[in-house]
Formats: C-alpha cells, sequence, structure tokens
C-alpha cells in the first residue's frame, strides 16, 4: 500500500488562493473563505491539488447544496460546515488508499467517490447506490465537471457483479456488515477500506473472519474535533 498517493497538479498555497466565481450558485460570498480553508486543509493533509482540482472540489460542494433540497443529499446545508464535514473529511483518507480500481458502496451523493475521482484522475471510480435520485445527482455532476474516471451506478450491492481492488465506504455503521457485502466484490489481492468515526472495539474485530488483516489508521481531519478513522482489511496472504 501507498503512504503518499500521487496527484497530478501542483501543490496547493496556504495563501489567500483566488477561484474564479463563474458558474457558482450556492456558494456565493463565502467562496473565497471557502477556498482558503480548502487549500489549507489540502497542506495539512500532505496532499497536493492543483488550483483547477480545488475549484472542482468547490463546484462539486455547490452543486451538492444547490441540488440538496430537492435530491435530500445531505443533513448539512451550511456551506462552511459541509465543507468540513465531507470534502474535507473525505480528503483524509486519500493518501491512505491503495491503488487500482475502486468501489464506493453506499455512496450516497457520491461521498468519497467523486472526492476520490477528483483528487485521482487516474484512478477508475465506481459509485454504487440503490438510490436512484442520489446516482442521477452523481451522473449529472461527474457529466458537469468532466469526471471521465466517475461510474455511477444505480444498483444494491448484492446486485452488482464487478470486482474491484479498493472497495470503500462511509454509509455502513457496523464493520460487520461492510465486509459481508463488500467481501464478494473484492479481486485478488485487494483491500477493504472502511471510513469510520470511533475505532471499532476489540469485540467487533474478532467477530470478523480470521483470515482478515486489519489495520485501524487514525485520521486528523483539519477544522474537525470528531474522531475520525480508516479501517483497512485484506486478506493475510496479501
Amino acid at each position: 500500500m501507498s503512504d503518499s498517493t500521487k496527484t497530478s497538479s501542483s501543490s496547493a498555497s496556504t495563501g489567500n488562493i483566488h477561484i474564479d466565481p463563474t458558474g457558482f450558485v450556492k456558494l456565493g460570498a463565502q467562496l473565497p473563505t471557502l477556498a482558503n480553508i480548502l487549500a489549507q486543509s489540502i497542506d495539512e493533509l500532505g496532499l497536493t491539488l492543483g488550483t483547477t482540482q480545488q475549484r472542482t472540489l468547490l463546484l462539486y460542494l455547490d452543486q451538492l447544496l444547490l441540488w440538496n433540497k430537492a435530491y435530500n443529499l445531505t443533513a448539512i446545508t451550511d456551506p462552511i460546515e459541509a465543507l468540513i464535514k465531507h470534502i474535507i473529511d473525505c480528503l483524509a483518507i486519500i493518501t491512505h488508499l491503495p491503488s487500482g480500481s475502486l468501489l464506493d458502496i453506499g455512496t450516497g451523493a457520491g461521498l468519497p467517490a467523486v472526492i476520490i475521482a477528483i483528487c485521482q484522475p487516474e484512478r477508475q471510480c465506481t459509485a454504487l447506490d440503490s438510490n436512484q435520485k442520489k446516482i442521477r445527482f452523481i451522473k449529472q455532476i461527474s457529466s458537469e465537471l468532466g469526471l471521465s474516471n466517475m461510474h455511477p451506478i444505480a444498483s444494491r450491492i448484492e446486485a452488482h457483479e464487478a470486482s474491484y481492488e479498493v472497495v470503500t465506504s462511509r454509509a455502513f455503521a457496523s464493520l460487520i456488515d461492510f465486509v459481508e457485502v463488500a467481501q464478494p466484490r473484492l479481486a485478488d489481492n485487494g483491500y477493504l477500506c472502511a471510513m469510520k468515526g470511533k475505532a471499532p472495539s476489540d469485540e467487533e474485530l474478532q467477530a470478523l473472519d480470521g483470515d482478515w488483516q486489519i489495520k485501524t489508521i487514525p485520521l486528523k481531519v483539519p477544522r474537525l474535533q470528531d474522531s475520525r478513522h480508516l479501517i483497512e482489511l485484506s486478506y493475510k496472504n496479501v
């Protein structure tokens, strides 16, 4: 697994960053503040994202809030809170992800799948959710943002048959439930990567099949005080 996942653009500065306001609908006067929070957070996370990628992340946030009322995409409506709890929260896992094709189960509005696709244009990302409206949103926003590596699919995981080198989820409360539905979609030598708040208990880990090698990675999400962890599972023979 790589500890320093590469991205394609030049490094962001922690100073003021100008984002062209053309095309933004909901962020409005808050755009400069949001752009600076994002740039500083990217720097803190050790990511290398250019201005175009940062603008794309903010456009995604703008459209998420714009479509939210009709499509019920998020309970968070404040732009700064949504930036931190959705965008930056997902950015925190980027450097920890193994390489390869990725499936995001229960993706909702595309978190983390769309964020990963923006940051890693070389990675093929599939966003899976049974909610037709949310997948429609991801299809529309992927087209508008030019995310040719983003593949939204409206389906239950049980009906999806492809396999992937990395399977992620931000949606499952139970690690055991995630492993149960994700394992059949995992390619040989692949990794399951579950985004969690608190680290799993010893009891939860012990309930998993003994064939798994489990790594609990504490995450430091800039401007977020809540606990965050990434749980990486791979077969012990990997």
